[in-house]
C-alpha cells in the first residue's frame, strides 16, 4: 500500500467527537426524543422558578428585530419590515374604521435566537441518531425541529458573569471559558447551577453591538470552550445562552474544526443553545442586589420544521 493510499484511507480522530461520545445523551429520554436536555425542565422546576419572583422587575434580554441588526447581508440578513396594508387603504368604510398590516422577512437566526437540535451535527447525524436526510428544502426539519421545544423554555435561570469574575469589562478575544471558570463564578456570586436550569453566561461581547461596532461584534470572540461542556453535562443544564454571536470561542482552537463546541453540545448532548442575548442590564442588576437566579422565559416561535428561532427572552426577579 502506498503512502498516498494510506493517507487517503485514514480516518482522522477529532478531539471534540471523542468528547461527544463521552457526553452523549442519545437514548437517555428514549429513541424518539427530539428535545434533549429540555426534558429536564419539569413542572416542579417551573414551580421553583415562579417562586423566585420577588419584585416583578423585568429584564429584556433581546435585540430589536430591525435593519440595524448584526448581519452583514451575506450568510444571513437583518429583518426587512414591510407594510402590506395602510390606513389609506380603508378610505370609504362607512364607520371610518382604519387599519394597517405588515410582514417581516428575515433569517430565523439573524438576531437574539435559539439553535434547535437540527441545526448542527456531524458524520451525517443530528441529535439522537437522526439522519441528515430528516432536514430537507421542501419540509425543513422533520425531526428535532424547534417547535417541539417551546413549552420547555420557561425555567429557573442563572446568570454567571465570567467577565466580572476576571475583573474585566469584557473577556479577551477568543478566550475559551472552562468548567473551572463556571465553578469560580458560582463561588463568587453565591449561586449554584442545578438540573433543569437555563444557564446564561456573560462574556461582555454584547457591548460591541451596543456600541454600534457590528464588525467587531461579529469577529473573533470569547465564548464557550470544549472544557465548559463538562460542567454543562455534569449539572444537567437544560439550555445555555451566551451574549456573543456564535456561543463558542472564535476562531476554533481545534485545527481544521468548525464550531466544535456546537457539534458536541447540540448533536451529542441535545443541548439547546442561545446566542446574541443582552445581559448588560441584568448583570448590573444582579451585581447590585446579589441575586443571580430568577424566573426565565425564552419561548421562541412555534415554526414547524425550523432549525432555529428568534426570541425576545425575559427575566423576572
Amino acid at each position: 500500500m502506498t503512502e498516498t493510499t494510506t493517507a487517503a484511507t485514514e480516518t482522522k480522530t477529532w478531539p471534540h467527537h471523542e468528547l461527544g461520545k463521552r457526553l452523549s445523551n442519545w437514548g437517555r429520554w428514549g429513541d424518539d426524543d427530539e428535545i434533549g436536555t429540555l426534558n429536564l425542565v419539569t413542572p416542579e422546576k417551573r414551580v421553583q422558578a415562579a417562586g423566585l419572583v420577588r419584585t416583578g422587575k423585568i429584564f429584556d434580554l433581546g435585540m430589536a428585530f430591525d435593519s440595524k441588526g448584526p448581519q452583514d447581508g451575506g450568510f444571513r440578513i437583518n429583518p426587512v419590515h414591510t407594510m402590506t396594508f395602510m390606513p389609506m387603504d380603508t378610505l370609504g368604510i362607512p364607520d371610518t374604521m382604519i387599519s394597517a398590516d405588515d410582514m417581516v422577512t428575515m433569517g430565523l437566526q439573524c438576531a437574539t435566537q435559539w439553535d434547535s437540535l437540527a441545526h448542527v451535527g456531524y458524520d451525517g447525524r443530528f441529535y439522537n441518531d437522526v439522519p441528515q436526510t430528516a432536514v430537507s428544502t421542501s419540509r425543513g426539519a422533520t425531526r428535532n425541529s424547534f417547535d417541539r421545544t417551546v413549552e420547555r423554555l420557561i425555567s429557573r435561570g442563572v446568570l454567571l458573569d465570567i467577565a466580572r469574575l476576571k475583573g474585566a469589562d469584557r473577556l479577551p478575544d477568543s478566550y475559551e471559558i472552562t468548567s473551572a471558570d463556571l465553578v469560580a463564578a458560582e463561588e463568587r456570586q453565591g449561586v449554584r447551577v442545578e438540573s433543569g436550569d437555563i444557564l446564561l453566561v456573560r462574556t461582555g461581547e454584547y457591548q460591541y453591538f451596543l456600541e454600534g461596532d457590528n464588525k467587531r461584534f461579529s469577529g473573533n470572540e470569547a465564548g464557550a470552550g470544549l472544557d465548559s461542556l463538562e460542567f454543562l453535562h455534569e449539572r444537567d443544564v437544560a439550555a445555555v445562552a451566551f451574549d456573543n454571536w456564535a456561543f463558542e470561542a472564535w476562531p476554533s482552537p481545534v485545527p481544521g474544526g468548525i464550531i466544535p463546541v456546537h457539534q458536541v453540545a447540540i448533536r451529542d448532548m441535545g443541548l439547546t443553545v442561545g446566542e446574541m442575548f443582552d445581559f448588560e442590564e441584568l448583570a448590573a442588576g444582579c451585581e447590585d442586589d446579589g441575586v443571580w437566579e430568577f424566573l426565565f422565559s425564552g419561548v421562541g416561535l412555534k415554526i414547524t420544521g425550523a432549525v432555529g428561532s428568534p426570541v425576545t427572552p425575559m427575566v423576572v426577579k
